[in-house]
C-alpha cells in the first residue's frame, strides 16, 4: 500500500510539472513594442543621424532561456510589432543593426508578462547607413602661392589634394581634394591610427610631404577632437 501511495504521489508530481507551461505559444498574453531606425548617411561632415520608424523590419522573440528564437514578425509602417497568444513568463525580443559591410549586430530587450497580460517592450533602436560604425578625420590647408620666389597671394587652399594611410604603411588608401575654406575630410574610417599628409613645394619646385598623425579612438566621432588641430601650411608654385 505504501509503495502504491508513493507511486501515486510521483505521478501527481509529474502531472503538475507537465501542466505548468513554460514560455511560448498557447496562452493569452501579448508582447509588443516599436522599432526605430537611426540612419547614418555619408557625404556629411557633421555625422547627422535621422531617427524614423523602422517599417518592414524583422523582429524576433526568444521564449524564456531558449537558445533559439521562437517566432518572428515584421513591423508595420509605424515600426510597431506584436506577438500574440503567449504564456506568462519572460521574453526577449530583438532586431538587427546593419553595418556598411553587411554584418549585423543584434539589439535586444526583455519583458515579462503574466497570464493574459500585454507587455510593452522598450523601444528597439537599430542603426543603418553607410556612415554607421565609422568616424571622420578632418582638417584644413592654408596655401601660399609663389611665382618663382615672389609671393603672389595666400589664403585657404582649394582643390589641393590630401592623402591618408595607416600608420606604418608606405602607400595611402584614400585621397580627397580640399573644399571651401580649406577643409578636407576622410569619411567612413574604422578606429585606428592614421597619417594624413599633403605636399608642399620649395623654391626649386621640388615637392616634399607634410605629415600629421591622428588616432581614431572609436566609431561615431569626428577626429581630431580639437578643431583645426590638423592644419597644413603649404607652398604652391604658380
Amino acid at each position: 500500500m505504501k509503495i502504491k501511495l508513493i507511486g501515486l504521489l510521483c505521478v501527481c508530481a509529474m502531472l503538475l510539472v507537465s501542466c505548468k507551461k513554460s514560455e511560448g505559444e498557447g496562452g493569452t498574453g501579448t508582447v509588443q513594442g516599436y522599432v526605430k531606425l537611426i540612419n547614418h548617411p555619408d557625404d556629411n561632415y557633421t555625422l547627422p543621424a535621422d531617427t524614423i520608424a523602422a517599417a518592414k523590419t524583422d523582429v524576433f522573440i526568444v521564449y524564456g532561456n531558449s537558445e533559439f528564437y521562437g517566432d518572428d514578425v515584421e513591423t508595420d509602417k509605424n515600426g510597431f510589432y506584436q506577438f500574440k497568444y503567449l504564456t506568462k513568463g519572460t521574453y526577449t525580443v530583438y532586431s538587427y543593426s546593419t553595418l556598411p559591410d553587411g554584418n549585423k549586430i543584434p539589439v535586444t530587450t526583455s519583458v515579462s508578462i503574466g497570464k493574459g497580460d500585454t507587455g510593452t517592450a522598450s523601444t528597439l533602436y537599430v542603426h543603418a547607413g553607410k556612415a554607421y560604425g565609422t568616424s571622420i578625420v578632418t582638417g584644413k590647408v592654408w596655401a601660399r602661392y609663389y611665382k618663382k620666389d615672389e609671393l603672389q597671394g595666400q589664403g585657404w587652399a582649394y582643390e589641393h589634394r590630401v592623402y591618408i594611410r595607416n600608420l606604418g604603411d608606405v602607400y595611402h588608401f584614400d585621397d580627397v581634394r580640399v573644399g571651401l575654406d580649406g577643409v578636407f575630410a576622410f569619411q567612413k574610417l574604422q578606429p585606428g591610427t592614421y597619417e594624413v599628409f599633403t605636399f608642399t613645394e620649395n623654391s626649386s619646385e621640388v615637392s616634399s610631404p607634410v605629415i600629421d598623425t591622428v588616432t581614431v579612438e572609436k566609431a561615431g566621432g569626428i577626429y581630431p577632437q580639437e578643431p583645426d588641430s590638423i592644419y597644413f601650411n603649404v607652398r604652391i608654385q604658380v
